[in-house]
């Protein structure tokens, strides 16, 4: 995305919880300061809100906002995207362009999914952040650029960079300052600010004059919900509740999601998992007794095909070693939605 030269509206960071405060308090004190920061947290907790807020209170606001996911486009493409090309420079470069690095000069370039970068490119970042130089392929000639970087990882860079897939200079470069949001499933008092802002805001974009307020016991269940894909999956859910109008439906359909299986974290890469090969053994105890309130067909029938994708996709991704544009086009599905799918199946390397 690029906001463009003027345009200071943008996203609010919603919630009163400390760790929303404490992020708020860190914007406003480093905002003007141009230090390089990274800013860590698991998919949809809103990083790039975070980023855009750093934008819109500092003295750059007015110049451009360019944003570069890091995990969306292969190697070649990924360098070109960041530091432009010469007309000649590889097959199909019929004419110069110039990269996100350029174009950023006196803005802000937003680096998401920064832990996703291959360590062939990371050399290259490293020396454009120490001297702010860089050469567009297929040039000798360096240009200069005073973009302000943010980055944003879902990744846990110290143990990246312990398993050689993130290099510690560039982690240190990159890390002068540091911003954690904290998963929504952990700041539960945040959940009905958040449904307060996001209800209005959906309803005038949708148009939808009317809507069925959530009663104190509906509120209750979204904050116990564990929230695996964050404010995003939070999003979406108040959207199908704007157009169907039954908070008990979604909430149903939120509960009814399988939680992660704790035992499944331990277990090494070529053991077996429950299920594998099979649909394994439901037991009816607990949460599936037949006298347990959400006991419904359809609740099995949802975690079932969750299972299915889950081993699927999880099979996928270690075969292409987590490669998940190769793995989208394997599994003919765009990229947008594996990443969504890999989030809200919490699927996890050899889990």
């Amino acid at each position: 995305m690029a906001m463009q030269p003027g345009n200071q509206s943008g996203p609010e960071l919603i919630g009163n919880s400390e760790n929303m405060r404490k992020v708020r308090d860190i914007i406003k004190h480093v905002a003007d300061t141009g230090l390089n920061i990274v800013i860590i947290g698991e998919t949809g907790v809103g990083k790039e809100v975070v980023a855009q807020n750093l934008y819109k209170a500092s003295n750059r606001c007015g110049k451009p906002f360019l944003k570069v996911n890091c995990a969306a486009l292969p190697e070649g493409l990924l360098e070109s995207e960041l530091y432009g090309y010469e007309r000649g420079a590889f097959t199909g470069a019929d004419r110069k362009r110039k990269g996100k690095f350029e174009l950023a000069s006196g803005g802000v370039l937003f680096l998401d999914e920064i832990g996703d970068m291959p360590i062939a490119l990371q050399s290259k970042l490293l020396h454009v952040l120490q001297s702010g130089e860089f050469s567009p392929l297929g040039s000798e000639k360096e240009v200069k650029t005073d973009s302000w970087v943010i980055a944003a990882t879902n990744h846990n860079l110290e143990a990246d960079i312990q398993a050689k897939k993130f290099r510690e200079d560039l982690f240190y470069r990159l890390n002068t300052i540091k911003i954690s949001i904290t998963p929504l499933r952990d700041r539960p008092e945040d959940i009905p600010l958040l449904i307060e802002y996001y209800l209005d805001r959906y309803s005038r974009q949708f148009n939808s004059k009317s809507f069925v307020m959530p009663t104190d016991e509906e509120i209750g269940r979204l904050q116990s919900h564990p929230w695996p894909g964050n404010v995003r999956e939070l999003q979406n859910a108040l959207k199908r509740i704007l157009v169907s109008q039954s908070w008990d439906e979604i909430i149903t359909e939120l509960s009814s999601n399988p939680l992660p299986e704790p035992e499944l974290a331990s277990l090494g890469p070529n053991e077996a998992r429950p299920g594998a090969g099979s649909m394994g053994t439901i037991r009816f105890e607990g949460e599936n007794s037949i006298h347990h309130p959400e006991f419904s067909l359809k609740k099995f029938k949802k975690e079932a095909a969750d299972r299915v994708e889950r081993q699927v996709i999880s099979h996928v991704l270690d075969k292409t070693n987590w490669n998940r544009s190769k793995a989208a086009k394997i599994l003919k599905v765009s990229y947008k939605t594996l990443l969504y799918k890999i989030s809200a199946l919490n699927i996890t390397p050899h889990g």
